[in-house]
């Protein structure tokens, strides 16, 4: 007789608002603040959830967020505007994602203007 898997895997969200809601609660207002930041500065992008993120569209993902244990994660990476790029120096990790200590101001408005940059590079 074959034994049962100890561990299952936890199957992906199907919407944001079930991502968020599996959150950490210090991180659930951050989470939904940014997504209300993201929808504003891209009215016409659709929410979708991709490789178990949440994520914008508009004809092609324009940008991802996701929560982690000390720090919001936002992809991709910000290429081809170097006042942009400066600006997002400080919170740039590894491979070019950026992450917003979850203990420090998260800069909303910075987020917008990423957005912003994505959509114009999605036409």
């Amino acid at each position: 007789m074959a034994k049962r898997a100890i561990a299952r895997r936890r199957r992906a969200p199907k919407t944001i608002d079930e991502y968020i809601d599996r959150c950490a609660p210090q991180a659930q207002p951050i989470l939904r603040r940014v997504r209300a930041t993201i929808a504003k500065a891209a009215p016409d992008a659709t929410e979708t959830i991709s490789y178990g993120m949440p994520a914008f569209k508009l004809r092609r993902i324009l940008v991802y967020f996701a929560a982690f244990r000390h720090h919001i994660g936002l992809y991709p990476p910000v290429k081809g505007d170097a006042a942009l790029e400066k600006a997002v120096a400080p919170y740039a990790g590894e491979k070019g994602n950026l992450r917003f200590p979850i203990e420090q101001k998260i800069p909303y408005a910075l987020i917008s203007t990423i957005v912003k940059f994505s959509t114009t590079r999605s036409r």
